[in-house]
């Protein structure tokens, strides 16, 4: 539907293509995603209980670690939801409106979660580097603060962005190339110049980009000093133990956003941008929990006594 208002026309609702290209799929994408999106909400929600429940795990790491489980529940339902639709009953239409929502809210919990794995290698930097001041250098007020900044600093990059968005006509096409509102795509379905638009963003996410890589390679080069230095073997498998996860969360988030950075947006690229889109806001989320539970020691052993708990209660 388009409305005119004076020279400019506004689209007030939008088409979502998905994967419409492919309907011998769309069953079985169906099935797939919605098992992905189920094992993303149970195991970041598992995380965030377990964290909160367990005192032992009252520390910065898991502090920063339950609220990447939540940034990841909330960027997965930003998108996930929206995608279920369309693959089974075919619901491709999306409001404008509700089409800006869903991109402020999923550019702002992705720029969250980069600063959120920027503030978790800091604390990563000063539990090996620095163990005996640990406490008293991340202090629970320091902690809130980081966190309160993440959350705030993804949420001000998004308005910019979007802000400038809505400064676009769209009185073309209110065909979406994608099964949910990316950035390349609402940019692709604008009839006005984006050069602003784009110029706004690629200086926004290069500053995040460029700014959260400096923070962790800078914190694991001071890390991986204090590791050579190290003198028992016990201390050296303790270090790597405790940065494994994080350094592996790390390369699947960056990898993918440097790897969105260089598809070129055209026509020929659409699919492969969606391909890369769902690892990001679908896959992605879903890794985060396994990764740090199989990896980590001591969530592994918190679930197994929780677990426990649990079992014996009854007979109790």
């Amino acid at each position: 539907m388009v409305l005119n208002e004076g020279n400019q026309s506004s689209v007030t609702m939008l088409i979502l293509l998905g994967f419409s290209g492919y309907p011998c799929l769309q069953a079985p994408l169906f099935l797939v995603f919605l098992a992905i999106y189920t094992v993303t909400l149970v195991g970041n929600l598992g995380i965030v209980v377990v964290i909160r429940t367990s005192p032992k795990l009252h520390t910065p790491m898991y502090f920063f670690l339950s609220h990447l489980s939540f940034s990841d529940i909330c960027s997965s339902s930003v998108f996930t939801p929206k995608l279920l639709g369309i693959l089974v009953v075919e619901d491709r239409v999306i409001s404008f409106k509700g089409c800006m929502a869903q991109f402020f809210f999923g550019c702002a919990f992705v720029i969250a979660e980069m600063s959120m794995l920027a503030v978790m290698a800091y604390d990563r930097c000063v539990a090996v580097c620095n163990p005996l001041l640990c406490t008293a250098a991340m202090s629970p007020k320091l902690c809130s603060l980081l966190v309160a900044g993440t959350y705030t600093w993804g949420g001000m990059c998004s308005w910019t962005i979007t802000c400038s968005l809505l400064e676009l006509s769209f009185g073309g096409s209110n065909v979406i190339h994608h099964f949910g509102c990316e950035y390349s795509a609402i940019i692709s379905a604008s009839c006005s110049d984006s050069h602003f638009s784009q110029l706004m963003c690629f200086l926004i996410s290069t500053l995040n980009e460029v700014c959260s890589l400096l923070i962790i390679l800078t914190s694991y080069a001071f890390i991986v000093v204090t590791i050579i230095k190290m003198p028992s073997a016990a201390g050296l498998r303790k270090a790597f133990s405790t940065c494994a996860s994080h350094l592996t969360a790390i390369t699947i988030f960056h990898g993918t956003v440097l790897f969105l950075y260089c598809v070129p947006n055209s026509k020929s690229s659409w699919l492969l941008i969606k391909v890369a889109t769902v690892f990001f806001t679908v896959m992605s989320p879903m890794l985060n929990p396994l990764i740090y539970s199989l990896r980590n020691k001591d969530v592994k052993e918190t679930v197994r006594s929780l677990i426990t708990m649990k079992l014996l209660s009854p007979a109790i």
